[in-house]
């Protein structure tokens, strides 16, 4: 039960995260956010993509424009704000530490766990 809890809160952070990394390549319908989320498997249901759109345009990172789409009816075009783009960066930089010292420490573990002997003497 913990665990489907500490997943939930990970997937939440990296969620955000990669929505701002879709929104950062340009002007994109949600529905294309969400068709390449469910594509990668991150969400599994598109309900929970247009909260998300909204909080962050509140939080000035994402704006949207009406155009009209191809059946005639408008549709909203979503953008990172220029607060949006160097937030995004700025997410770069603290993903790519993250990662660097999540797999370190992943290592040291697995590391440990093959032989618990050899490493203590290591250390």
């Amino acid at each position: 039960m913990i665990a489907e809890k500490i997943k939930a809160q990970l997937r939440t952070g990296v969620l955000e995260y990669c929505v701002m990394q879709i929104l950062r390549r340009g002007e994109i319908y949600a529905s294309d956010i969400i068709d390449e989320l469910l594509e990668e498997d991150l969400i599994k249901v598109e309900g929970i993509i247009y909260p998300l759109l909204m909080r962050l345009k509140q939080e000035n990172l994402v704006q949207y424009e009406w155009n009209e789409a191809q059946n005639g009816l408008p549709k909203k075009h979503y953008q990172l704000t220029e607060s949006g783009q160097n937030t995004i960066k700025a997410l770069d930089e603290t993903w790519i530490e993250i990662n660097k010292s999540a797999k370190r420490i992943k290592k040291k573990t697995e590391e440990q766990l093959k032989s618990p002997d050899e490493f203590k003497e290591e250390n």
